[in-house]
């Protein structure tokens, strides 16, 4: 059995600032293929155009940080 890796690379620090109430289905399901469950989670996902691509897609909903200025 393999072991699990850690992606390297650069990180993006991800927030979800506003819900996805009452918005289309397809933006849902891209933040929950992102990570994102609830408003206001904060994640970090690998910079990669796939997923620059979904954040693209609800860049109104939520909040992309990198990682090395997340505070």
């Amino acid at each position: 059995m393999a072991a699990k890796t850690r992606a390297v690379g650069p990180r993006l620090q991800v927030k979800q600032v506003k819900s996805g109430i009452g918005m289309p289905g397809v933006q849902k399901r891209t933040l929950r293929a992102i990570g994102l469950r609830h408003h206001q989670d904060v994640i970090e996902v690998t910079d990669t155009p796939s997923m620059r691509g979904m954040l693209f897609h609800v860049r109104h909903l939520v909040q992309v940080t990198p990682v090395g200025e997340a505070r």
